[in-house]
């Protein structure tokens, strides 16, 4: 069992080949380089062979005497967890050790460092559980991520790995980027926020990017890329063919890097969410970000926010919006009247489209208001206005007549129907009321048993739907569902 967790890519340094050796040949004798940081895999597995083998040459598979072999295995896990903090010299994290069967194992903030990353490496070579693993604010540095390279190429199970906030620099990227290029392990999802890498970084990765097709989630916010990084991570997304989701926000792109972006992102096929915001693109940066739009057809979400871009800029992303088809959210904080205009037209030809914002310059107090109106209110005001419901209402939004309807179609029924005429916002707000997790907008039940069940019979209540007071008293006590109470 053990001899199973050798890592043919993790070998002690040259010289220790001498004193495993000894450690094998005399069990009973305490590992002579216990205290170096040197000592890796190798040696961790022959110390714990060497305690575990019996006299009378029994085998160390055999010894622990558990018929369930799958608690035998994590047993050695443990074990060799153990032996190896004992050999590089740092005390064990017991969440870890009781953790080590879950899928989810987050060690964000456990003052690690390099040796205590490395312990945890050992341990994760043969570990067939753990999918997931956080290690942010860990102060690992280049030699923590040395080990956890190593072990991913031997660990086919972890597909998403948290180093963000390592303070990993120059050569922790170096170390990533030759590991990507290789395309030899199972990692899906990679955070490096807030690593302190700079332009010089990012020509790395846009090397092992250009080359890494299995990465498909990438964050690298909270850096120090600028103009010059921008260029070279545009020429990553314009060579790059599995990225599906970027993060670059809080970073220091500006025009030149912006276009630069922009170029990458023409090129490429296979990326849908990109997360621009907290930069400073400005106008040309927005105007190249529009042209961008006109011809990509694989971007379904860009946040944009915080990016000095005025009603100009603004603009010139609607316009790029107008041939899109495959946008769906579009995420910015200041807007003008025009673009409103604009976006209605926009919305009316991709309903699809869900644009949020949180102010318009230059409205007036009245527009402002009934830019917000409650969507609800509106529809019950013509529900009054033709004496129909308002489930009469939603259904005649269905072709089918059936009281549910999926997110997207919902959305597009409302932008499209002209009986409520609704700005996107309130579109927005009113799936927030009627979606439920499943994707899935449900209205039939809140003017009938679902806004009863939850009342105590002979109370009176404001429906959500339609704000008409519904007293529970006439219905009898089966329709009170006491869970729910």
């Amino acid at each position: 069992m053990v001899s199973g967790l050798r890592a043919p890519g993790f070998q002690p340094d040259t010289g220790r080949e001498s004193g495993e050796a000894a450690v094998k040949d005399e069990p009973e004798t305490e590992p002579a380089a216990q205290n170096s940081d040197e000592t890796f895999y190798c040696e961790a597995e022959a110390s714990v062979a060497g305690e575990k083998e019996k006299p009378g040459g029994e085998s160390s598979e055999t010894d622990l005497e558990i018929e369930d072999t799958e608690k035998l295995f994590t047993t050695g896990q443990r074990e060799l967890y153990l032996e190896a903090c004992k050999l590089v010299g740092v005390v064990p994290v017991s969440y870890f050790i009781r953790n080590m069967e879950e899928s989810y194992m987050n060690l964000n903030h456990h003052g690690l460092g390099p040796s205590g990353t490395k312990a945890i490496a050992i341990a994760l070579v043969s570990n067939t559980s753990i999918v997931t693993l956080e290690l942010a604010d860990n102060c690992i540095m280049e030699e923590g991520t040395l080990s956890l390279v190593q072990m991913l190429q031997e660990n086919y199970y972890l597909q998403d790995l948290n180093i963000s906030n390592n303070d990993l620099g120059l050569k922790g990227a170096s170390t990533i980027s030759e590991f990507l290029q290789r395309n030899t392990s199972s990692l899906l999802n990679l955070q490096l926020s807030g690593n302190n890498f700079k332009d010089e970084a990012a020509e790395l990765f846009c090397q092992a990017f250009s080359a890494n097709y299995r990465i498909k989630t990438l964050d690298l916010s909270h850096n120090e890329f600028s103009d010059k990084g921008g260029e070279h991570l545009g020429q990553m997304l314009a060579l790059n063919i599995g990225l599906q989701s970027l993060d670059l926000s809080w970073n220091h792109f500006h025009t030149r890097g912006a276009v630069a972006l922009c170029n990458g992102l023409r090129a490429n096929v296979t990326l849908q969410k990109l997360d621009l915001s907290m930069n400073g693109f400005g106008n040309e940066g927005a105007t190249a970000l529009g042209e961008v739009l006109r011809l990509n057809n694989s971007l379904v979400y860009i946040d944009i926010s915080s990016n000095d871009i005025s009603n100009e800029g603004v603009i010139k992303i609607s316009k790029g919006l107008e041939f899109n088809e495959s946008l769906k959210v579009l995420k910015n904080v200041l807007v003008s009247e025009q673009f409103v205009k604009i976006l209605d037209g926009v919305c009316a030809i991709h309903p699809q489209l869900d644009v949020t914002y949180k102010a318009v310059q230059g409205f007036s107090a009245k527009k402002e208001l009934l830019l917000w109106t409650n969507p609800m209110k509106l529809i019950q005001s013509y529900a009054d206005q033709h004496q129909i419901t308002v489930i009469d209402f939603f259904k005649s939004l269905n072709p089918n007549g059936r009281m549910m309807m999926s997110v997207g179609d919902f959305r597009k029924a409302m932008i499209q129907q002209d009986k409520v005429p609704m700005n996107p916002y309130q579109v927005r707000e009113l799936i927030k009321k009627l979606a439920e997790k499943t994707g899935m907008v449900n209205f039939s039940c809140w003017c009938l048993g679902g806004a009863l069940r939850i009342m105590k019979p002979g109370g009176i209540k404001n429906c959500g739907l339609c704000y008409g007071s519904i007293k529970t008293a006439k219905f009898s006590p089966d329709d009170f569902n006491v869970s729910l109470a």
